[in-house]
């Protein structure tokens, strides 16, 4: 025994396990606490309250619903709405963040002024308060017969931006969403394998040409009967039908959000381009490359792969700020357990999914940017796990 405990690994891992041991004792005294302390007050716990009708409506769903539908139904509801909040306003944000990073790098002093008021603005207001003001203005644009008009296919008004839609089943479009995916991480792959001969570059060429057709043969196939391919909005006595409607306070958050981000990002990617070595871009002029050739293949890939670890956490603090939709009523997954938690009284379990499902979300936007920064990371230097 002695000399078991004479070794240093073994003392660390006896400490190991004790302190495990501990936690798990403490974790299952409050469990049983919890459970006797509920009893004690005739509250029920589990998740059978799941297939319970709700009873109560919100304001948006990107699925159909009812007020008889289940909380299961409810939260997933919830869930994809905070998908669909996250995944607009990251993608503008991002956009927004490199126009602001080349502009921050400009050697123009009026543009470099600009993106730095527009930095320090946007930067240093809290988001709920971003929040708040783009939907008071929103929410007192004109009415619909009197709605701003994109060439009269989008219209824009107090309830909300109506545009075009296509009549295509939902599965379609995770399944070209999974075919652009495949595509990007075959690249690598195929690249590797044809050694940047030309025959890569022939069938890169090829497959840019053919994925948006079989994207396009994956919609029409996929068409909802008896519907026309393109659903336009009409203006029909007091509002628009057809089409797709972005209710304002979804609106408000996306731009939010996205003016909010973007600040962010803009600062990473103008670091990242700063990072980029002097000399790699001198080589590029002495070898007779263009400014925007230069720009391309030499400054952007090298800044990328320098910002994606800081782009990864600035992605995940931006889906957890959607949590901030329930101050303007959009029915995130946040607002619809809220509810819940008022109507059922099962707040353990309810607090135990939420939790789960920004667990879910953040920790797969975190595997899909660290293995894109495998990939694009150069020899020697890939982040190791």
């Amino acid at each position: 025994m002695g000399s078991i405990l004479g070794s240093q690994k073994s003392r660390e891992i006896l400490f190991q396990a004790v302190v495990l041991s501990i936690v798990a004792a403490l974790l299952v005294t409050m469990v049983v606490n919890t459970r006797a302390s509920l009893e004690a007050q005739s509250l029920t716990t589990g998740f059978g309250f799941l297939e319970r009708s709700t009873g109560w409506d919100f304001s948006f769903s990107v699925l159909p619903y009812s007020i008889s539908d289940s909380y299961s139904k409810t939260i997933l509801i919830g869930f994809l709405n905070t998908l669909l909040l996250g995944f607009l306003g990251i993608s503008l944000a991002t956009l927004i963040g490199v126009a602001v990073g080349l502009i921050r790098t400009s050697k123009n002093g009026l543009f470099a002024l600009l993106g730095t008021v527009y930095v320090e603005t946007f930067r240093n207001v809290p988001l709920i308060l971003q929040a708040i003001f783009w939907y008071s203005i929103i929410s007192r644009l004109p009415r619909p017969k009197q709605a701003l008009s994109l060439g009269d296919t989008v219209f824009l008004s107090g309830r909300g931006l109506y545009f075009p839609v296509f009549n295509i089943a939902l599965w379609s479009v995770a399944l070209m969403l999974l075919l652009f995916i495949v595509w990007l991480f075959f690249l690598p792959w195929l690249r590797e394998r044809l050694n940047h001969s030309s025959s890569y570059h022939v069938v890169k060429r090829i497959g840019w040409l053919l994925l948006p057709i079989a994207m396009l043969v994956i919609g029409y196939l996929a068409r909802i009967p008896d519907t026309p391919l393109l659903d336009m909005p009409v203006l029909k006595g007091l509002n628009f039908k057809g089409g797709m409607r972005m209710p304002p306070e979804l609106s408000a958050l996306v731009i939010a959000i996205a003016l909010y981000g973007g600040a962010y990002i803009g600062e990473v990617f103008r670091a990242g381009l700063m990072s980029v070595p002097r000399g790699q871009i001198e080589a590029g002029f002495v070898n007779g490359l263009k400014p925007f050739h230069i720009f391309s293949r030499i400054r952007l890939p090298l800044a990328i792969r320098a910002v994606m670890p800081s782009l990864t956490n600035q992605y995940v603090q931006l889906m957890k700020a959607t949590t901030i939709g329930i101050v303007i009523g959009f029915s995130d997954l946040f607002m619809i357990i809220s509810t819940s938690i008022n109507q059922s009284g099962q707040t353990l379990e309810l607090l135990a999914i939420l939790m789960l499902g920004f667990l879910l979300i953040n920790l797969s936007i975190a595997f899909v940017m660290n293995s894109i920064n495998r990939k694009i990371a150069i020899k020697g230097y890939e982040v190791k796990d």
